[in-house]
């Protein structure tokens, strides 16, 4: 049922995000650190601004219905010298896995040890997304999920991380730190 209702409300929730981006303090992205971008759907339009901000991985936290029409396609991507990463989260309620946290994150430091940055999307940037950009920062620093959570909202401030995805959060925290809060 949470996949149905998401895709009845990808088109007029894209649109919202795109009428608050034109109307209010919102960017469409924002930069995390030296590798992770945080942001909503790269249109293919930003294929050259992303590429100018030494881009070289996106990883997209979208189901394959809602990149379709609007984002490029992994071969599309990899023509301009860009290697994608899907992992697939439901929108609205989803959370994404351990396992894409783990894939996620490590594909982020790979990008990270060759000095390259890592465009991490989902629809709106601001809830699956931040939940990987938030266990990055986790394995990176050693940070709680609050921690993370509170860096996101200092530089997005509209990211929300749900009840469900701060759980799994803990956990990765757990897992790659040792440490239980």
């Amino acid at each position: 049922m949470s996949s149905a209702l998401a895709r009845l409300l990808f088109y007029p929730t894209l649109g919202y995000n795109v009428v608050m981006e034109k109307l209010s303090s919102r960017r469409w992205f924002d930069r995390v650190d030296e590798t992770v971008i945080l942001g909503a759907l790269p249109f293919r339009s930003m294929t050259a601004q992303l590429l100018e901000e030494n881009v070289r991985g996106v990883v997209t936290m979208n189901e394959e219905y809602e990149t379709k029409r609007f984002c490029n396609s992994a071969q599309e991507w990899r023509a301009v010298g860009v290697e994608q990463l899907r992992l697939s989260t439901v929108d609205l309620t989803g959370v994404p896995s351990l396992q894409h946290l783990h894939r996620g994150v490590e594909f982020v430091l790979q990008h990270r040890e060759r000095g390259c940055c890592v465009y991490v999307h989902c629809k709106a940037g601001r809830s699956r997304s931040a939940t990987l950009v938030a266990a990055y920062l986790i394995r990176l620093h050693c940070w709680t999920p609050e921690e993370a959570c509170q860096k996101l909202k200092s530089v997005r401030s509209h990211v929300l991380v749900r009840r469900a995805q701060m759980d799994i959060l803990r956990k990765y925290y757990t897992q790659v730190c040792g440490q239980v809060d």
